[in-house]
């Protein structure tokens, strides 16, 4: 009942504040800086951060040691709930920009600055809508910023892992790219999936980053990448 309390006077405030102020951040500064990458990433470092600080959720991260600095990458990560994206964002610790749903795109001051920062909106509307979303990702990996992505496309309802899309592994295949298979634990249990407004629970998320994969074949870098991210996934 108190960490109830707890969220509602200060969580949910810290919440809003350090949304809009990510967002404006990014896009203001990415429109108007030489260096917008830089601003992107450290915005969104601090938003994740202090956000899972301000929910008292503990992180652990394993293998980054996995990760070459100056290398670009795809990476691919299970998707358990909405917390994914803070620790992602707050402790993969490169710089990178997401493949995300187009629907956040409207969600005020964070998908304005999203947008600004070059993020990428996955549109399925029609075949020339994604085909300009897969040259938009072809044109971020060509300029060496890496890309980071849920194949699965949308949050689990049980935790478990859901069969993953092509697309993220036919773009690595046409890109010549490495995946790096990431896999998140206890976001599901944080914060699941749901329409209803509810309050969170305290459990520690882990981020498992796993050694990049390589294959000239998209249909078996999906496979693996799938085997490798659950290697990890705790049941």
């Amino acid at each position: 009942m108190l960490y109830k309390v707890y969220q509602i006077f200060v969580l949910i405030p810290v919440v809003i504040l350090t949304s809009m102020w990510a967002g404006t951040t990014m896009a203001v500064m990415c429109s108007i800086s030489h260096h917008p990458d830089w601003w992107s990433s450290f915005a969104s470092k601090w938003w994740a951060r202090i956000i899972l600080a301000a929910a008292l959720i503990r992180v652990e991260v394993k293998g980054r040691e996995h990760i070459v600095k100056g290398e670009t990458y795809i990476f691919a990560a299970n998707h358990q709930g909405a917390f994914d994206i803070f620790l992602v964002c707050g402790y993969l610790g490169v710089k990178f920009r997401w493949m995300m749903k187009r629907a956040l795109e409207k969600v005020p001051f964070l998908g304005w600055g999203c947008k600004h920062a070059g993020y990428v909106f996955v549109d399925n509307r029609n075949p020339g809508a994604v085909r300009r979303t897969y040259r938009q990702a072809e044109q971020i990996l060509l300029s060496g910023m890496s890309l980071a992505m849920f194949p699965e496309g949308s949050r689990s309802s049980t935790g478990e892992m859901q069969p993953f899309r092509k697309g993220a592994f036919a773009l690595a295949e046409e890109m010549k790219m490495p995946v790096v298979p990431m896999t998140i634990n206890g976001s599901y249990y944080i914060l699941p999936k749901g329409k209803k407004i509810r309050f969170i629970k305290r459990h520690k998320l882990s981020l498992t980053i796993h050694k990049p994969i390589f294959f000239e074949d998209g249909e078996a870098l999906r496979e693996e990448c799938y085997r490798s991210i659950l290697s990890a996934l705790e049941k």
